[in-house]
């Protein structure tokens, strides 16, 4: 573990609202870095699960997110340090407009939070499409809002033309505000949405290969690369210890005894298999989950439920993230072999965790077509979007906490789970109202609730002693 003050250059790329270009040019400037041959660490802001895949891909390393709402603001720095060991840069995206967090709580999981608990320069990426001389004002407001957040430039997207680049230049040269590059309007790197946001790199790699390639080349282009790396590594000392799974997990309880049931005390020490859903249907995870796995003591083994017929060989546990399965109902429940075997999984008392799309594919049924049956619920599409952090203490015991266990969640979903008679709720949730959440049946927690296990780190460890022993 690192406990010397951390010098990893480093910015945050901010915005004064969503749609201004803030993934366009945080993902171009990882893969811009990442061509020079940088070892680029790639960061989101806030719970998105989407740009990190994206992020992955520009800077050949894994996205990782930094929520100070999920992890708490002490765990930052610490998640950051961790997701930066080795590199040479690290671009942090931020979320929505630069002040705006989780809603009623101030500054709280703010993109200019985050900057300011890594003491990271911001670059705000300014929509320029529909003024000119404004710019200035614009940019001085948001310099000026918050002295501990440190503006150190501005990138000026979807410029019209010569005439219009001169006129907001010179606005902003009159404010004292470099400007550190200057892209054009190109539609050649846009990424298609849909109804929860961008399509995930997994469900059109080569498509994304491109989109980003174009980001890349727009930002080489438009951006002066020096000026920014200079930025970066002006960015003040880090102090602290970077987060570490293992660390995260001392000091570990006891081993469970296994002597009643007839066990010994090598199978109590055994890597149980953990299969891990992915593939198009289920991109939504954080990596410190399988990290945390690991590091309990499991085997942590992807598989896709798009095209696996069975299982991973051994599985002893399965945690099923969130995704876009109702996208893929069809093809989903066309792999009948592979919904018999979670079901019989289920069955078996072996620990499931699942979260939100995992909660639609362990229903009856999705939008009419049969899913796995483990949970007597169905679940449907409907108009109505679910969005926002959520305060959430766990009201039964289950395979991931004992009753009472507080934890922060997200929740970000357009479908409907009719539950039938008598389930028992995981979550007591409060949000904008006060109910209860989600199902705990014989080793199944399954939830729309979005977690972040570094935040309590018991989850895994109890899963995985729970794998051991059912």
């Amino acid at each position: 573990m690192l406990t010397s003050p951390s010098s990893v250059p480093r910015l945050v790329v901010a915005a004064p609202s969503s749609g201004s270009g803030k993934t366009t040019v945080a993902t171009g400037l990882m893969a811009a870095f990442a061509a020079r041959g940088l070892a680029v660490s790639p960061h989101k802001v806030g719970p998105d699960y989407i740009d990190p895949g994206y992020h992955s891909l520009a800077a050949g390393r894994v996205g990782r997110n930094l929520d100070a709402y999920l992890c708490g603001p002490e765990l930052v720095p610490a998640l950051f340090l961790h997701g930066a060991r080795g590199c040479d840069v690290a671009v942090v995206e931020g979320v929505m407009g630069m002040f705006d967090g989780a809603a009623g709580e101030g500054e709280l999981a703010s993109t200019a939070q985050v900057a300011k608990l890594l003491r990271a320069p911001v670059v705000l990426v300014v929509d320029a499409s529909s003024q000119s001389r404004s710019v200035a004002a614009l940019v001085h407001g948001f310099a000026s809002w918050d002295p501990q957040v440190r503006i150190g430039g501005v990138i000026l997207n979807k410029v019209a033309s010569d005439r219009h680049e001169e006129l907001l230049r010179e606005a902003l040269d009159a404010a004292g505000t470099p400007v550190l590059g200057v892209l054009r309007r190109t539609p050649q790197v846009d990424t298609p949405s849909r109804h929860l946001g961008l399509v995930p790199v997994a469900e059109r790699r080569a498509d994304a290969v491109e989109a980003v390639a174009a980001m890349a080349a727009q930002v080489a282009r438009g951006c002066d690369l020096e000026a920014l790396l200079a930025l970066a590594r002006g960015a003040g000392a880090l102090s602290g210890t970077a987060w570490d799974p293992a660390g995260a997990l001392s000091p570990a309880p006891p081993p469970l005894s296994v002597m009643s049931s007839g066990g010994s005390a090598a199978e109590s020490r055994r890597r149980p298999v953990v299969a891990l859903a992915g593939g198009p249907a289920f991109t939504f995870s954080y990596a410190e989950h399988a990290e945390l796995l690991t590091a309990a003591g499991a085997e942590a083994v992807v598989f896709d439920p798009l095209r696996d017929g069975r299982l991973p060989d051994g599985t002893g546990g399965l945690v099923i993230g969130g995704g876009f399965p109702e996208v893929y109902a069809a093809e989903l429940s066309a792999n009948e072999p592979l919904r018999k075997a979670v079901a019989a999984l289920a069955e078996s008392g072996a620990p499931v965790a699942a979260e939100c799309a995992g909660l639609l594919y362990l229903c009856r049924e999705l939008d009419g077509l049969p899913m796995c049956g483990v949970l007597d619920a169905r679940a449907r599409m409907s108009e109505r979007l679910t969005l926002g952090y959520r305060d959430a203490v766990a009201v039964s015991d289950s395979v991931l906490a004992p009753a009472g266990t507080r934890m922060r969640g997200h929740e970000f979903h357009r479908t409907v789970v009719e539950p039938g008679a008598g389930p028992v709720p995981a979550w007591g949730v409060r949000g904008p109202e006060r109910r209860v959440e989600g199902f705990v049946q014989q080793g199944v927690h399954a939830s729309y609730l979005h977690t972040h296990w570094a935040a309590e780190p018991g989850v895994a460890r109890r899963f995985v002693e729970r794998c051991r022993t059912s």
